[in-house]
């Protein structure tokens, strides 16, 4: 059994536009040839494809149908480029990654840019905590990801990129009001603290490793760099890697108790050259974090 590729990526213009109609518009053509498209397709497979909520997504049939869409469409990219007929960076392939917000705030822009000066390739950013990322992997959302998971997810490769250290960080402000007596776990376990949003689990592993159980007020600011400002301006306390938290003036609350985050690299297993020019960027980007220097002021 073939699976037509033009019925294939009208799989995928849906997933990604979210309604048939916008599909519609990004393949110029009307919303009942995309209708009659992907049912061709699942009469065709014996597979529903699409479930039709708002907006669309795919049902796992579906996932492995626009995986296949997106692999053929950075094939083609590469055997154009081989051949010589990529019209000059015209035809500008369209990359998913997924990646964690703090990644995304520091290091890893520069990676891609370095790659969009010499290749036509166009990237859709998906952020995501760096535990969740390689679900985007699975559905074929996304062709790479930087992920905290070492495991590899079927069809891809993993690579190891760098381990991130965290820190638990404050004002002096916030310290002086909140903790005045010094910095403790029992006042940590206390005190507001700022979580990115309600599945950021770093501060409550942070507390667990401290060997504290309760649950202290808490502030959501899901954006990584708002969430370095609420934390600059006292909200709470939260953590930062070394890359975000230099030269904040915040003060380390517990310098001998970091938390370090292994981070990955996960792509699908493709000989693509356009995939390999992403991964080195982004392992020469990771190679080049450096330690916070200097340190942190220490809590008191």
């Amino acid at each position: 059994m073939q699976i037509p590729l033009d019925l294939a990526r009208t799989v995928t213009a849906v997933v990604d536009e979210g309604t048939l109609e916008g599909a519609a518009r990004a393949l110029h053509i009307t919303p009942s040839a995309v209708s009659q498209r992907i049912k061709a397709l699942e009469q065709r497979l014996g597979r529903v494809l699409l479930v039709r909520s708002k907006p669309v997504r795919a049902t796992d049939a579906g996932a492995a149908i626009v995986r296949l869409a997106r692999q053929m469409a950075l094939l083609e990219h590469d055997a154009l480029a081989e051949v010589g007929l990529d019209d000059e960076g015209e035809r500008l392939t369209p990359v998913g990654i997924a990646v964690n917000a703090d990644s995304l705030a520091t290091w890893l822009l520069p990676a891609l840019a370095e790659v969009a000066h010499e290749h036509p390739v166009v990237f859709e950013l998906h952020r995501e905590d760096e535990e969740f990322t390689t679900r985007l992997l699975e559905s074929g959302q996304v062709m790479a990801a930087v992920t905290s998971q070492s495991t590899s997810v079927p069809g891809c490769v993993v690579t190891p990129l760098v381990t991130v250290r965290y820190r638990a960080v404050a004002s002096q402000a916030f310290v002086e009001r909140w903790m005045p007596e010094g910095v403790t776990a029992p006042a940590l376990g206390r005190c507001p603290r700022i979580d990115f949003d309600r599945r950021d689990d770093m501060q409550a592993a942070f507390l667990r490793s401290i060997r504290v159980r309760t649950t202290p007020p808490i502030h959501y600011v899901p954006a990584s760099t708002e969430y370095a400002t609420a934390i600059r301006l006292g909200l709470g306390w939260g953590m930062l890697p070394d890359e975000q938290a230099r030269g904040t003036g915040l003060i380390d609350l517990m310098p001998e108790r970091p938390l370090d985050v292994p981070l990955y690299w996960q792509q699908w297993n493709l000989s693509s050259p356009l995939l390999t020019a992403i991964s080195d960027a982004v392992a020469r980007a990771a190679r080049s974090l450096a330690p916070l220097v200097p340190p942190l002021p220490r809590g008191h």
